[in-house]
């Protein structure tokens, strides 16, 4: 039998393998970096806005919300601890359910990754028009979006080292400034600026239902984690630590900081502004400063979650195509052990994106594409708390303690459940042309899996699960 492959710490039948010695760059503060970093993005900056119009009964969407996405952390934290590797939401319903069934989770997270790094850089324009007029020119919009495309990039060709240490930067100058506003703005909040609880004609869970739909997407990147094991010093402990770490701060920052958006712009400014946070800021101050100030933290806020998107766009193929399950190009780590390849692919697809999206214009495939992300988005989640629900079936009765089985039974069901509502939240457009595209990498698994040598079945051993 071939030695196992450095990403692996399992088997596709899920016989336990000792990993290849690997250096790992990401400590716990860096790891939690990357997953605010990759939570908080630019959605933050507009979220008061748009659920504004169905009241403060949005607030409670947040929180039902914040609550989901600490599950979730809970059961990446599991999951890496039974395979503290690279590429964790593929690598877990490989075990579990074979090579099909992870390269599907590679292929939609890659996906998702790719469109999504795209329209960030889309959304950087946006926020340096107000530093910098652009005048509509759309030579200068597609030149400012590929440059915040491709600075993250480099940084990513530097190595893992400096993937960390931009992360850090970049998470300290977005988070430290909306904490700010999150906590000194609720000095000057005004009860009779939130407006009704419920503002919309809809019924309050039907108003909760339409206000969650909009927030969903608020905290993707919870995985970022456990995709970066491979990278993560201690990852059996430090994966789950800096997912529900950078879960629960990220979760702060949204629900305080939209709770003092709330209370310091009326509601009926609010609805219709463009930029609430800077609202807020100039409430505050009493000045009209908060655009550009608000502008500056929002650049910051995208370039470090481009910074860590890209990494992780990387990272994903990478664990596939070690088991060939993914072009064999996406398996060679540079210097810097940032698997390369994967780095120019997605950079190389985001440019055209971004090319489609100043020439043809947002109303065509480049809209359509970011819609599917919705979908592509949640069935790594779907598999993988389906995956641990496997391991915890499959445990024998002497291996399991009831206390530990009873707490990862709850964690991962409640995730599958989650991870479904993410789904058909989404919205029939969405699913269907998400299955769509998700079968369109059917052909190339078939390809690849075609050109493996016949491999011999062996005989799985039940793994040990559920432990305290």
């Amino acid at each position: 039998m071939t030695a196992p492959s450095p990403t692996e710490a399992t088997d596709p039948s899920g016989t336990p393998a000792a990993p290849a010695p690997r250096r790992r760059t990401f400590g716990l503060a860096a790891a939690t970096a990357l997953v605010m970093g990759n939570i908080i993005g630019g959605g933050i900056f507009a979220l008061p806005a748009a659920v504004a119009p169905y009241g403060t009964v949005s607030l409670l969407a947040f929180a039902v919300l914040s609550v989901a996405a600490v599950l979730l952390a809970l059961l990446f934290g599991r999951l890496a601890r039974r395979s503290p590797v690279t590429g964790g939401l593929y690598v877990y319903p490989r075990d579990a359910f074979g090579p099909f069934a992870g390269f599907l989770s590679a292929w939609s997270y890659w996906t998702m990754c790719w469109v999504s790094i795209a329209a960030l850089a889309v959304a950087v324009v946006g926020y340096v028009d107000v530093l910098i007029p652009l005048h509509g020119d759309h030579t200068l919009e597609g030149a400012v979006a590929l440059a915040a495309l491709w600075l993250p990039a480099a940084a990513n060709f530097a190595g893992t080292r400096w993937v960390g240490a931009v992360q850090i930067v970049s998470t300290v100058l977005k988070f430290v400034p909306l904490l700010l506003v999150a906590t000194i703005g609720l000095f000057f909040v005004d009860p009779d600026n939130f407006g009704p609880f419920n503002a919309s004609d809809e019924s309050t869970p039907g108003a909760l239902a339409a206000g969650a739909a909009l927030l969903l997407y608020s905290f993707l990147g919870v995985e970022s984690a456990a995709v970066s094991a491979g990278e993560v010093e201690d990852p059996e402990r430090n994966v789950g630590r800096a997912s529900v770490l950078g879960t629960l701060a990220s979760a702060l920052v949204y629900i305080l900081g939209t709770v003092a958006v709330f209370g310091l712009v009326p509601h009926d400014r609010l609805v219709d502004s463009g930029a609430p946070f800077a609202d807020a800021v100039n409430a505050i101050t009493g000045g009209s400063w908060g655009g550009t100030a608000i502008a500056l933290v929002a650049v910051a806020s995208i370039t470090g979650c481009l910074n860590g998107w890209i990494l992780l766009a990387a990272q994903m193929p990478y664990a596939a195509a070690r088991d060939g399950l993914f072009p064999k190009p996406f398996a060679k780590v540079g210097r810097g052990g940032v698997p390369g390849f994967g780095v120019w692919a997605v950079a190389v697809l985001g440019t055209l994106l971004i090319a489609l999206n100043y020439t043809a214009g947002p109303d065509t495939t480049f809209r359509v594409l970011v819609l599917i992300t919705t979908f592509t988005g949640c069935v790594p989640y779907l598999l993988s708390a389906a995956a641990q629900l496997f391991w915890l079936a499959r445990g024998t009765r002497e291996r399991v303690r009831p206390a530990g089985l009873v707490r990862d039974l709850l964690v991962a069901a409640l995730s599958f459940a989650f991870s479904f509502w993410l789904i058909a939240g989404a919205g029939y457009a969405a699913v269907y042309q998400g299955v769509l595209f998700l079968f369109a990498g059917i052909p190339v698994y078939v390809w690849l899996r075609g050109r493996q040598p016949e491999e011999t079945p062996e005989t799985p051993e039940t793994p040990e699960v559920a432990r305290a």
